[in-house]
């Protein structure tokens, strides 16, 4: 069994230094989609919601759905993967907030709001760059002819590369995005994300969207991350044993010892969100003391080396290493992965027990 413990007073804390840098004039929003970073929306949401959010992102109809049910009717929803006519009349309903992408999402929204003859808000996507969602430059003129029974309450884009310091790009979407904006007047205005945030007080214009750094990822990857940490992962030793020199250890024997060594055999692995990539280069930690991975990660066990550990301080059966915590980040888990804090946070198991703090 893993442990996962979630500090919302953390998140919460996250969220008004965020607020602070935004100042006066620009509102902060949450983005909680994907679980909140499967962290868990609900009650991250509400610990958002006590520190002051009342805007928030998510990606689907569903998500958008199950986060008004949690924060009650006041809040903003923004949904970002646009207008679904499947499901029309539950954004009027449950006053869901779409980011239109495209002048076909326009069209269809408009009649939408044509059938029931009042005006329905609305966000619409410029693609600055990124070629993801949202309008390219060539169909700004017609979709700014298709807003009749709109109410656009932003116009926003999106940084491809704001976690790296001075990339180019970054400059060219945030003149792309002033320009293209220029196609929408008296359209408040959003453009960053969390790298984006720390990068330029210029890129905040009327609202900033936090996401990764609410959950204690670094939005600065080249500085000392500024936010507070938000989880810690430990996991159970199952059993600890000595393989001989010449043994393997694990799938496909990937890793041969050169002489006798202790073992702990733990209670995680891919199926827990713990990546294969890891396999003999990650590590745990035992009171601080590094504890490299031996072997393939498998579904449910991944085997450590106790080598560094002193030999009247190792773990036994019942005791838990630290996967992430204080000798060990989600980012520096993921750099270790050849991936990004996002998906290890993302990844988090069902498994695992969770418990919020504060």
């Amino acid at each position: 069994m893993g442990t996962l413990t979630i500090s919302c007073a953390a998140i919460a804390r996250n969220y008004k230094q965020i607020q602070d840098m935004a100042g006066a004039d620009c509102a902060a929003a949450a983005v909680v989609k994907a679980n909140a970073y499967g962290l868990g929306v609900a009650p991250v949401a509400t610990a958002l919601q006590k520190a002051g959010a009342d805007r928030f992102f998510i990606a689907t109809l569903a998500e958008a759905l199950e986060l008004r049910t949690i924060v009650g009717a006041k809040p903003d929803i923004y949904m970002l993967h646009g207008f679904e006519e499947a499901g029309c009349d539950l954004y009027k309903a449950e006053a869901i907030t779409p980011v239109l992408n495209s002048v076909h999402e326009i069209e269809s929204y408009a009649a939408f709001a044509a059938r029931g003859e009042s005006l329905l808000p609305a966000i619409i996507h410029i693609d600055t760059g990124m070629n993801r969602l949202g309008l390219k430059q060539q169909d700004l003129e017609k979709a700014a002819s298709k807003l009749g029974g709109i109410d656009l309450r932003y116009v926003m884009s999106h940084f491809a590369c704001a976690d790296e310091k001075n990339h180019p790009m970054n400059d060219v979407q945030y003149k792309a995005f002033k320009t293209a904006a220029e196609m929408f007047p008296g359209a408040r205005k959003t453009l960053a994300n969390s790298a984006g945030i720390f990068r330029s007080p210029d890129y905040h214009f009327d609202m900033i969207r936090p996401g990764m750094s609410l959950y204690g990822l670094n939005p600065k990857p080249e500085a000392e991350n500024p936010m507070d940490p938000v989880i810690e992962l430990a996991v159970e030793v199952l059993q600890v044993k000595d393989a001989a020199g010449g043994e393997v250890c694990g799938y496909n024997a990937t890793h041969r010892f050169e002489k006798e060594q202790r073992l702990a055999i733990v209670s995680m692995g891919y199926a827990d969100g713990f990546p294969r990539s890891l396999s003999n280069t990650g590590a745990l930690y035992w009171k601080g003391h590094k504890c490299p991975l031996r072997g393939r990660v498998s579904m449910d066990l991944t085997t450590v080396d106790l080598s560094a550990v002193p030999e009247n301080d190792l773990p036994g059966s019942g005791d838990m290493l630290e996967v992430i915590g204080p000798s060990q980040s989600a980012d520096d888990l993921a750099a270790a992965a050849g991936t990004i804090g996002y998906e290890i946070l993302t990844s988090l198991s069902r498994r695992y027990q969770r418990i919020y703090k504060n």
